[in-house]
């Protein structure tokens, strides 16, 4: 989360006026991720989360992520709804941005998950994709493996970022593009679950939240996207063995992975370093001096990248 846009205070209380909300208390930004801008909201009547859609998330797509946590709500996942107005309406407009106003989940988003958090997290994942193997909706993954070529593209000189990048890049491209799967079990994945997307109590799951990367892909990629997020610390100079096994164990509780998604874990894990190495070194360069964000260090998950080009990088996801 992040903000890159501001709200008026008349625009806001015609906003909380169309779900009847009561008056205006309290709107304060919230600073983390770098997204969307998102608003702790305030009413007499409850906290909210408002959220302003920003650069990567089309307005037209708001409906799929509207209807997803539709189903997922509805099947008991811990999931935020997207309220809708008097008139029945979940997608706004207000300071020319499409937004949401989205149900207040209790818990902590976490920065440094213990074993015993890691392997609840690998549950819900679990519990969260047998939710979703049922649902037909689908989106294009646009952060997805055949789209990254466009994003280093788009980039700019990834050698600004740090010297050297773009070779080491285009070196990971061409790999992923001879040895990416191709036919592993797929359907809706979270795509973006970091420790700040899980709201815990304790070791309990109370909210999985910030969907907006949501689409079809493999869900072991998903399975890969959460090892590179959890089992690293921040700047990814350390990798945290017995998370990894605790986010693997409960992740298989409830999801038994076949032989060929196992294996491929590694090299989807490659890519899920590379995605987020890509994303971070765009908005490296591209985030505006005046947004209230944190920009994040690139070279965080090519240390991670580097870990899982390794010869015994199997072992990296042993759930013993």
């Amino acid at each position: 989360m992040a903000v890159y846009t501001n709200v008026e205070p008349d625009d806001l209380s015609q906003l909380v006026d169309k779900y009847g909300l009561g008056t205006v208390l309290s709107c304060k930004g919230i600073a983390e991720g770098v997204e969307n801008s998102n608003f702790l909201l305030e009413t007499s009547k409850g906290r909210f989360i408002l959220t302003l859609y920003e650069k990567r998330v089309q307005k037209a797509d708001l409906p799929f992520f509207v209807d997803l946590l539709d189903h997922l709500a509805k099947s008991g996942s811990p999931v935020p709804a997207m309220l809708r107005d008097k008139d029945g309406i979940a997608v706004q407009e207000i300071s020319n941005r499409a937004a949401c106003l989205i149900q207040f989940l209790s818990g902590i988003s976490l920065t440094h998950p213990t074993i015993g958090q890691c392997a609840a997290a690998g549950a819900a994942m679990g519990d969260m994709h047998l939710a979703l193997e049922n649902y037909t909706a689908e989106r294009d993954n646009s952060m997805g493996q055949h789209h990254w070529r466009g994003l280093a593209a788009g980039i700019g000189d990834l050698d600004q970022v740090m010297g050297g990048l773009a070779d080491i890049v285009n070196a990971e491209l061409d790999y992923l593009d001879q040895h990416w799967p191709r036919d592993l079990p797929r359907h809706v994945i979270h795509g973006d679950l970091f420790p700040d997307n899980v709201l815990m109590l304790d070791n309990q799951v109370t909210g999985l939240i910030d969907f907006y990367f949501a689409a079809t892909d493999f869900r072991a990629y998903d399975v890969a996207v959460t090892h590179t997020a959890w089992c690293f610390s921040p700047d990814g100079e350390e990798f945290y063995a017995d998370q990894a096994a605790a986010l693997m164990r409960g992740y298989l509780s409830v999801v038994p992975l076949s032989e060929a998604e196992l294996a491929a874990l590694p090299i989807l894990a490659r890519g899920s370093a590379l995605r987020f190495l890509l994303s971070r070194a765009h908005d490296w360069i591209h985030t505006p001096a005046d947004a209230l964000v944190t920009r994040k260090d690139p070279a965080a998950f090519l240390r991670r990248l580097r870990l899982y080009q390794g010869a015994d990088a199997a072992q990296l996801f042993a759930a013993a």
